[in-house]
């Protein structure tokens, strides 16, 4: 079966439409970041950068790192940009995009997030390190695709909609991360749980300014919320939909997040830099 042009859609150089990127100027390892300006901050790391590519707010750097070669991608915030970088991505590799044609042998990619995040839990300071088990989406991303999820998410999201009445507008759902790949990422420097995606930065995140959000309090409901060691630990905008995209496209995924507020202690960070550099070396590291 071929992709015709209004499905698979490529830009006049061949590249994928909105990454603009060819297939040899990506890596099978992949760093994920929000902000455009933070790819630099990464690749600057690099022992080589063999591409530099920029379209609209996607900018990519591919290069090496101690023989590792690896591709960081700026994906924008929300899970609307990560439904274009994980179906392009995933295009990239396993679509051969001069035929249009699916390819037989598929290359699956491993991808981290690197963030920035409101932490959830009391006790845990700003400019701790996060990562994510799982990823639960107060966004829709992942309803427009026929995703089986295992009966573990199942089970733990009934669990957690029990617990928590959202309101009736929203169907969450829940997408673990890649096991060996939060293993990998996970040691004692890091605080592991459950993330919470939300569909924007205010209201769906329970912040009142002029406009009161339907989900006041929102933050310490979920915080409170505990299944044996495991606890909803944090507030972000991405990793739902890179976990349940990722996850049905046979692709490796977690987050790791620097916490930068700390909802229930009302604190928010300042001067970042430093703690985010260390951020960055860790997974650089473990990837």
């Amino acid at each position: 079966m071929q992709f015709p042009a209004t499905e698979l859609v490529l830009d006049a150089n061949g590249a994928v439409y909105h990454l603009g990127l060819h297939p040899e100027q990506l890596a099978s390892k992949i760093i994920l970041v929000g902000d455009q300006d933070r790819v630099a901050k990464i690749s600057r790391f690099f022992d080589v950068i063999e591409h530099k590519v920029q379209h609209r707010e996607f900018v990519s750097h591919t290069g090496l790192y101690k023989g590792k070669r690896l591709t960081v991608l700026s994906t924008g915030i929300g899970t609307d940009n990560i439904d274009i970088c994980l179906q392009e991505l995933d295009a990239l590799v396993n679509i051969d995009l001069v035929n249009r044609e699916e390819k037989q042998t598929k290359t699956f990619l491993e991808i981290v997030r690197i963030g920035t995040c409101g932490i959830l839990q009391q006790h845990i300071p700003v400019h701790s390190f996060i990562l994510s088990s799982h990823a639960l989406g107060l966004d829709n991303v992942a309803h427009f695709y026929p995703i089986e999820f295992s009966t573990e998410e199942k089970e733990l999201l009934n669990e957690i909609k029990q617990y928590i009445r959202f309101p009736d507008q929203i169907m969450p759902y829940l997408s673990s991360a890649d096991t060996e790949l939060f293993k990998r990422m996970n040691s004692e420097q890091v605080h592991g749980g459950i993330t919470v995606t939300s569909s924007g930065f205010y209201g769906p995140q329970g912040r009142s300014l002029r406009l009161e959000s339907k989900m006041k309090n929102i933050h310490l409901q979920l915080g409170s919320f505990q299944k044996e060691e495991l606890r909803i630990m944090n507030f972000e905008m991405e990793s739902s939909a890179i976990f349940a995209l990722g996850k049905a496209l046979g692709h490796a995924c977690t987050t790791v997040c620097l916490g930068v507020a700390n909802r229930p202690n009302k604190e928010f960070a300042t001067g970042i830099d430093q703690k985010m550099d260390e951020l960055i070396l860790y997974v650089l590291e473990r990837i």
